[in-house]
């Protein structure tokens, strides 16, 4: 029903888009005449321009890596560090690898040191140096050259090595015998297929596997794995020809003649889109990894599965760097209100660094941070009596039922914070407008009905998962009577093992 309704309003963007949207939508398939969505500067330039460049920078890497496993396996860290190292003063020139090797040098001196707080806050001023004037200006200064991608291969490395350096900082203090060698640094972060674009894969990890073997039927799933991106890869293209659902959201007067539905099926195919893009992107160097028998942060979960905020992330590698150093770190269990608002905006504090302090930036945060600490103070406000106690005394269904419903809320709220930062804030708040207010009662009912749905199902596949991860938990005691209880008054009762214990 929903695709149906949304047909007039795409074809309406079809008609339109040749008069209003020059600038985003350029000339495409000329055989079958069909103009191209460009809209998504970062889509275009990883599949036009850099399509050549990294093509054959990632062949290269690919082929001294495996003459590298035949000849001289024990070897191999080495001569991926080498070849990275080279393939970044052959793009950049000899100016910018000093200027990596120089962050490098100075966060190993501080991680020599071993004070964890010392190294963590070096990173992040080394970090802000990349984010403000007059300290970006001049370190880009030390870039040589007209290359057309260097400003964005200038940002990406220089981020990631930050990231990577502090990860290995880290993970040094956490040493108790001696210290890492600064070859390991330069081998962790020189590795090319993480180098200019991640993911991040965090020290620990990377120190583990990168002299690992390959796992049996690991070489089949590899190949499935590229096929399986190669065919998403196709699908996105023929959608930019069909459905120009990233130009529609920049012209807002289309949009206030759109129907509710068009609207919200529009913001949620945004966020779909940018799944997949993230899921092809970091796929495509996740595969050339794994022929390194690593194995590198998975794919992000799809918005579709998302109905809780500690589940929603974009960029899983960073999503477990920001975990394992700050918020596990400062949060804990998670249960104290106090301890999981400091954990939380610590880590929001760090991601806007990340990403650029800016008004969208800022607002995305701010309300993200909001729903991962709503639903900790919701969790416990129904944690306590008389709640705990009725809750315990319904079926398991129904209680499934009851969380569903805020669970509904929770997702439309995950899709509105979000497009925040994919589109703009006057989208969000016209999709806000006319799901809330102006479509209520009829657009906003089925809506939301039919979330519900989705996250009923979606809950009794995770409750499927569970059972199949974990088929043979322990059954519950026998009960005792009266008499046995009185016999043997001190019998030991046995002790539930919890990792044998179920989330719902």
């Amino acid at each position: 029903l929903l695709t149906l309704r949304m047909a007039p309003f795409f074809l309406l963007g079809l008609v339109s888009s040749v008069k209003t949207f020059k600038t985003s939508v350029t000339p495409g398939w000329y055989y079958f005449g069909r103009n191209m969505d460009t809209a998504d500067c970062e889509w275009m330039m990883w599949f036009s321009t850099f399509r050549e460049h990294i093509l054959f920078a990632l062949a290269g890497h690919v082929l001294f890596a495996k003459i590298c496993s035949m000849l001289a396996p024990q070897y191999r860290s080495l001569v991926y560090m080498v070849y990275g190292l080279l393939a970044v003063w052959t793009s950049m020139g000899w100016t910018y690898v000093t200027l990596i090797l120089s962050h490098c040098i100075l966060l190993y001196s501080i991680s020599l040191v071993k004070i964890r707080w010392l190294c963590f806050v070096s990173g992040l001023c080394t970090l802000a140096t990349f984010k403000c004037e007059p300290f970006v200006s001049w370190q880009a200064g030390f870039v040589e050259g007209d290359f057309e991608l260097r400003h964005v291969l200038f940002y990406g490395g220089c981020g990631f090595t930050i990231m990577r350096c502090m990860s290995f900082a880290l993970e040094n203090c956490e040493r108790k015998d001696g210290n890492y060698n600064i070859l390991e640094l330069l081998k962790y972060n020189f590795y090319l297929p993480f180098f200019y674009f991640g993911p991040i894969m965090t020290f620990d990890k990377f120190y583990i596997q990168v002299n690992l073997t390959r796992k049996e039927w690991e070489m089949w799933n590899i190949s499935l794995q590229g096929l399986s991106h190669l065919g998403v890869i196709i699908v996105v293209d023929v959608l930019f020809h069909f459905l120009y659902i990233l130009t529609i959201p920049n012209d807002l007067k289309l949009l206030k003649h759109a129907s509710d539905w068009a609207l919200v099926g529009l913001a949620y195919f945004n966020l779909v889109y940018d799944w997949v893009k993230a899921a092809v992107m970091f796929g495509v160097i996740n595969t050339v990894s794994r022929l390194d028998h690593l194995d590198p942060p998975k794919p992000p979960k799809c918005i579709t599965m998302l109905y809780v905020f500690a589940e929603t992330h974009f960029d899983r590698g960073i999503n477990e760097w920001l975990c394992k150093y700050v918020y596990d770190h400062l949060g804990g269990k998670h249960e104290n209100v106090v301890e999981e608002l400091v954990a939380t905006l610590c880590t929001f504090g760090v991601t806007v660094l990340w990403l650029g302090p800016c008004q969208a930036v800022l607002i995305w945060a701010f309300f993200n941070c909001f729903g991962l600490n709503f639903e900790l103070w919701t969790a416990k406000f129904f944690s306590m009596e008389p709640f705990a106690s009725f809750e315990m005394s319904m079926p398991e269904a129904t209680s499934r039922r009851i969380r569903a419903i805020f669970n509904t809320l929770n997702f439309w709220s995950i899709v509105l914070y979000n497009i925040l930062a994919l589109n703009s804030l006057d989208f969000a708040k016209l999709v806000a407008k006319r799901l809330l207010l102006k479509g209520f009662p009829i657009t906003t009912i089925i809506v939301m009905f039919v979330t519900y749905c989705l996250i009923q199902v979606i809950k009794e596949r995770e409750r499927r998962q569970a059972l199949i991860d974990d088929p043979d938990p322990l059954p519950p005691a026998p009960p005792q009577s009266a008499a046995t209880t009185a016999a043997a008054p001190t019998a030991a009762q046995p002790v539930a093992d919890p990792s044998k214990e179920k989330a719902e």
